[in-house]
């Protein structure tokens, strides 16, 4: 039996390295668990069901904790700052054809659900290709 889990240790190893999903990792711990309890049990079920379970285990209670100490903050780059900004509406926008906005100094193309007029204010609620998808603020 020590071979078989060696084996599937190896094998879900070399799946986890080609991937970045952090799934099989949880086996791969959970094998080194069998393939040592292969050494003092020789009950193929007893081991094999440590290993389902404590993969569960594993995946399910530190996947989630894991993949937030792994992946870092995401920055915003230059486009995604101005969501969640102010603008000034500097053409009208309708609601069949784009208008355009000031944002941060920058002159916008920007669409909306409905028609806005010059000189109101608008959210910006996110980037849509090169257009503002921006919604009327009322003051």
């Amino acid at each position: 039996m020590t071979w078989i889990w060696l084996g599937i240790v190896i094998a879900l190893a070399f799946i986890e390295v080609s991937t970045t999903e952090l799934v099989t990792i949880w086996f791969v711990v959970s094998g080194l668990v069998s393939l040592t309890l292969s050494f003092f049990i020789d009950n193929f079920f007893i081991e094999f069901l440590v290993f389902v379970l404590l993969g569960m285990v594993l995946l399910i209670t530190t996947r989630k904790y894991l993949l937030k100490f792994i992946m870092s903050k995401k920055e915003k780059t230059n486009l995604d700052r101005v969501v969640g900004m102010t603008a000034i509406v500097t053409e009208e926008i309708k609601k069949s054809s784009p208008g355009e906005v000031k944002v941060d100094g920058k002159r916008w193309t920007a669409i909306s659900d409905k028609k806005i007029k010059v000189d109101s204010t608008v959210k910006v609620l996110e980037i849509e290709g090169v257009k503002l998808k921006v919604e009327e603020v009322n003051e």
